[in-house]
């Protein structure tokens, strides 16, 4: 019982965090362009010969 008195803050203290982190790199632009890489990746032409 006195392990819940722990675990309880420390996990709701970790939601939070974890909550902060996610709209912080949101407002950030991290999400603004999922699409443009992989197009990137396909059209990308290193041939050399």
């Amino acid at each position: 019982m006195e392990a819940l008195f722990l675990l309880i803050p420390l996990s709701v203290a970790m939601v939070f965090a974890a909550l902060w982190i996610f709209f912080r790199a949101s407002d950030d632009g991290q999400f603004d362009d999922l699409v443009g890489p992989a197009y990137r990746v396909l059209q990308d032409d290193d041939s050399t010969f």
